[in-house]
């Protein structure tokens, strides 16, 4: 579930319905895979105020979330998020430094979404690092989804950095099984 749940609010209630449904989700998505990809939370008006607690909160949520990940004997996996202010764990480093030490919790590296911030190549020094990948294109303004090659992600270097560097599931996000269809020749041709 993404849409109105916020692990960074400061509403408790609120926090807490966020972490509960994340948690009910992994327990029911645990029975088909290990990786489960979860958002990152935001700053609401009140959160922009108090943003240090905003993220402390965040951190809190994912110590919860990697604990009922790992009694599931899966990974939940923070996604780094699309360039819109509001959104914590845009970079790397916010990822990395989010996540760190968290039984149970890993990172998803969205391709995508880093190129909505220019930010791609800030992504594939640490890509050993990620524990699940999706891929889509865009033209670097908005999270477009569009079909690999569509948009202006260079895939001849980003294959090659993940192909030498990351052995897990790489994701390709299509709007429609067209698009995914129209991206994997890309993709074979990019990550070999």
């Amino acid at each position: 579930p993404f849409g109105d749940l916020n692990l960074a609010t400061l509403n408790d209630p609120i926090w807490r319905e966020s972490i509960r449904q994340i948690c009910t989700c992994i327990t029911h998505a645990s029975a088909f895979t290990d990786r489960i990809t979860i958002h990152p939370g935001y700053l609401s008006p009140v959160g922009k105020l108090l943003p240090q607690k905003a993220w402390n909160l965040q951190k809190e949520a994912l110590r919860q979330i990697g604990k009922c990940a790992a009694e599931h004997s899966a990974l939940a996996c923070l996604e780094n998020m699309i360039g819109v202010k509001e959104f914590l764990c845009q970079l790397p480093e916010e990822l990395m430094g989010m996540t760190e030490g968290i039984e149970g919790i890993g990172m998803t590296f969205d391709f995508g979404h880093a190129n909505t911030l220019g930010k791609v190549d800030s992504f594939l020094p640490y890509v050993k690092k990620a524990s699940h990948i999706h891929i889509h294109d865009n033209h670097g303004m908005s999270d477009e989804h569009l079909a690999l090659g569509d948009g202006t992600i260079n895939w001849n270097r980003i294959g090659k950095t993940i192909s030498e560097n990351y052995s897990g599931i790489v994701v390709i996000e299509g709007r429609s099984m067209e698009e995914a269809k129209k991206s994997l020749p890309v993709f074979r041709k990019c990550f070999s």
